[in-house]
């Protein structure tokens, strides 16, 4: 069943500014819109699953979306919300960009699905053939400088600098909607609330060259509740890629959300339905230590973004930090997940020629390792039950440990008590 997609956007806590006469043309047809996608990475991060939810909402409630990834504009730089002047990207890095864009993006839009099948397009193939005269008068000469001046982009650089590479931008970015309005019949563009200005840029040049109508639509920008800037961690960005950003640790970043955000989050990245929402939301509030909304929200975008297996191998990896999981579990465990799970624990190194020939579970802990101080302590919490190598109970200190207890070729885990880890790294 298709949705209203205004209304979508409103209980969902994504809907920002939006034109006058936006809700009436999507109400009286099917109407293409589109959202740019700045190629500056060769990954989009999870900042840029708000403009993707706003295309899936859109072609959900019947709408034909288009992705415009900025071949053309990712040379020049939008300013909008940078403090100061961005380095250019070269076109062949610019291109490589693209195509990693263009496959993500593939995970959340239907580009074969009949007449609102989703479409990517590249500004750089109606910018390349055309010279600074024709973009004059084409573009220039239908938008005045104060209209750009009294722009918040422009404006909040007038007094560290901004170039005219970067305050042509929104000359640029509007030829992109007066061109898709034109050629694929494009009437809305949306984005973040910060794109504003650059859209309705777009929608002037339209009117005034054409006397065509267009309409725009913008996102709230996502906060933390704390303050924090959404979608950074310690170790940076929250990528999509997960060569850049493991599906574990993706997996993480939306279970650590508090209770506060993940109540806005799993409005705002998966695609719930609002009654089961609530209800997840209710037993939440009846049960907050068995945090409901954050396991949901975290299952939806990580199945989503990465696959249920990844999402299975995640929940698994999880578990492990809190007692449970097997030898068997960690070694099915690439060595990006494992290190990931175990960052931040003490680590040591032995040989792989002392492993071969075995090494006393006392003389591993306390000599080979620093795990514990003294093999008198080693030797009381090993016969007290409380050592496990690899999740496995050394039952007595006899015991040996060997190159066979190897994960990954090169890594030994050590546990004290439920909690306390090792990490022992061969060489």
């Amino acid at each position: 069943m298709k949705i209203d997609f205004i209304e979508e956007l409103k209980w969902r806590g994504l809907l920002h500014d939006v034109m006058p006469g936006t809700h009436e043309q999507l109400s009286k047809e099917m109407t293409a819109g589109y959202i740019g996608f700045d190629p500056t990475a060769d990954s989009l991060h999870i900042g840029s699953l708000v403009p993707i939810m706003l295309l899936v909402h859109f072609q959900r409630a019947g709408h034909k979306p288009f992705a415009l990834v900025g071949g053309a504009t990712g040379m020049i730089g939008d300013p909008s919300g940078k403090s100061a002047e961005r380095n250019l990207l070269d076109e062949e890095t610019l291109r490589y960009n693209q195509e990693c864009t263009k496959k993500q993006l593939e995970k959340f839009l239907d580009f074969d699905c009949g007449d609102n099948s989703a479409e990517i397009v590249n500004n750089y193939d109606w910018f390349k053939d055309m010279d600074f005269l024709t973009f004059l008068r084409e573009v220039g000469k239908h938008i005045t400088v104060s209209y750009m001046m009294a722009k918040d982009s422009v404006q909040n650089r007038l007094e560290t600098g901004i170039s005219f590479t970067e305050f042509s931008y929104q000359l640029v970015q509007g030829y992109d909607f007066y061109h898709l309005n034109k050629n694929k019949n494009c009437k809305i563009q949306m984005g973040g609330s910060d794109q504003w200005g650059n859209i309705v840029t777009g929608t002037e040049l339209i009117r005034r060259k054409g006397g065509d109508e267009a309409f725009a639509l913008t996102a709230p920008l996502v906060t933390k509740a704390d303050g924090g800037k959404f979608g950074k961690t310690e170790s940076g960005n929250v990528w999509l890629d997960p060569n850049r950003t493991s599906p574990y640790q993706f997996y993480q970043f939306w279970m650590n959300a508090s209770d506060e955000d993940a109540k806005r989050y799993i409005r705002i990245f998966t695609l719930l339905p609002q009654s089961e929402i609530v209800e997840i939301e209710a037993r939440h509030a009846e049960a907050p230590h068995t945090r409901e909304l954050q396991k949901a929200l975290a299952k939806d975008i990580t199945v989503r973004v990465h696959s249920e297996a990844d999402y299975e191998t995640a929940v698994q990896a999880s578990d492990i930090l809190f007692g449970k999981g097997t030898e068997e579990t960690l070694k099915g465990l690439s060595e990006s997940d494992f290190l990931s799970i175990f960052e931040g624990v003490p680590q040591y190194q032995v040989s792989k020629s002392e492993l071969e020939a075995g090494i006393g579970i006392l003389d591993f802990l306390a000599e080979k390792t620093k795990v514990f101080q003294s093999k008198g302590e080693a030797r009381r919490m090993v016969q007290g039950g409380g050592v496990s190598i690899n999740k496995n109970k050394i039952e007595t200190i006899e015991d040996t440990v060997t190159a066979n207890h190897l994960i990954n070729g090169k890594y030994i885990l050590a546990q004290q008590g439920r909690k306390k880890y090792s990490l022992i790294e061969v060489k």
